[in-house]
């Protein structure tokens, strides 16, 4: 599916592709149980595949690797109206983040392979952050020596999204140690099924979305460098408008699903005679976060729209600002719908406890609110 040529009335015809998409294959809460076994599992196989006979999975990479061609802002459109329609695919946008990397730097058999891999509904996983290195990445420990013909990996990975159910992790590891802190790291495309790696599930709040991934003796060929050795930390860089951009489409779909499911239910509950929603106490918190989530929207588009004019620009204040506002958003929009719902916000009845454990944790993923101000902060040379 080329969408190359998208322009903003192709681009409402393919949201409205992707929502009738939705409503046939997890339009029920019977459905969504079912592909996700009642909600341990955030990612359908299933339902990634059809995706990526559709085309959509690969809908903003090249075209001759068998993606759609489109832009950044087509990627936030699927990304938002799958994560309106709560469609477990949750591995799509990390995996879209890897696709993205191997088109920036990868060889020409990386970019076939991985590019392919994700265009297909196959899932590719991130490995960074360590015990001892969060956000501080350039402190990270898990080592790859260099031998004859390739890398020797030891070390640890925690906090890895989607690894349990990956194809491949793109592992950012240390090569050198001669340089400063932020050299002598190197992006390694690892198989998962190479021997040494031992991958054991994190149950978390949210469910098991999330792995430690230990690393002994893995080795791979030196064609599984992506890009540069030694320069990952600028590749990193590179990649985080994307990367910020992805995070913050999936978190405005759900912050709109939150909203959504609220204003339903306050139409509807009635006391003292009326709907609760007719009241000013909650009418005005309706209408304060109706007005955030439209300040969040323009802000994810306008800096989609600005990438996609530029690719080659970093926007590190602007993604950031995206990824933070969003977020935040979700976050509050969540907890003042639970809030508003009452006690029945709190029951597996409804949706809203479900939308709290996705949503709380979306200040962290893809660097933390704390971090993202930072990056704001030095773009006012503070």
């Amino acid at each position: 599916m080329s969408m190359t040529a998208l322009d903003a009335d192709d681009r409402q015809d393919f949201a409205a592709a992707i929502r009738d998409f939705v409503a046939r294959e997890c339009g029920t809460r019977e459905q969504w149980s079912a592909l996700t076994d009642d909600g341990k599992h955030a990612h359908s196989k299933e339902i990634s595949e059809k995706l990526g006979r559709l085309g959509w999975c690969g809908v903003a990479l090249p075209e001759e690797y068998g993606g759609g061609g489109g832009s950044v802002t087509d990627a936030c459109v699927l990304l938002e109206e799958l994560a309106y329609g709560q469609v477990p695919v949750f591995g799509l946008a990390i995996s879209m983040i890897v696709g993205k990397a191997a088109e920036r730097f990868g060889s020409e058999r990386q970019r076939r392979e991985i590019i392919g891999s994700v265009c297909r509904g196959e899932v590719s996983s991130v490995a960074m952050s360590e015990p001892d290195a969060g956000s501080d990445v350039g402190s990270l420990a898990c080592r790859a020596h260099a031998e004859s013909g390739g890398y020797r990996i030891n070390g640890q990975k925690t906090w890895i999204s989607c690894a349990h159910y990956a194809e491949r992790i793109l592992l950012v590891c240390r090569t050198d140690s001669s340089g400063v802190k932020h050299d002598g790291i190197t992006m390694l495309e690892v198989p998962c099924d190479t021997p040494g790696i031992d991958i054991r599930p994190i149950d978390t709040l949210g469910g098991r979305e999330i792995n430690e991934v230990y690393f002994t003796d893995a080795f791979v060929p030196a064609d599984h460098v992506i890009g540069v050795a030694g320069a990952a930390w600028k590749q990193l860089m590179a990649g985080l408008n994307f990367e910020r951009l992805a995070c913050a489409a999936q978190f405005l779909g759900n912050a709109r699903r939150a909203f959504d499911d609220t204003l339903d239910y306050v139409r509807q509950r009635e006391q003292f005679g009326r709907p609760v929603g007719s009241f000013q106490a909650l009418k005005h918190r309706i209408a304060d976060l109706a007005t955030e989530l439209e300040c969040c929207r323009l802000l994810v588009y306008d800096v989609a729209g600005r990438v996609d004019a530029d690719p080659e620009r970093q926007l590190p204040s602007l993604a950031s600002m995206a990824k933070l506002k969003v977020t935040e958003t979700a976050k509050r929009i969540t907890l003042e719908g639970m809030q508003m719902m009452g006690a029945a916000g709190y029951t597996t009845e409804y949706n809203m406890e479900r939308y709290l454990r996705n949503n709380i944790v979306s200040t962290v993923y893809a660097g933390t609110s704390e971090v993202q101000r930072e990056i704001i902060a030095k773009g006012y040379r503070l």
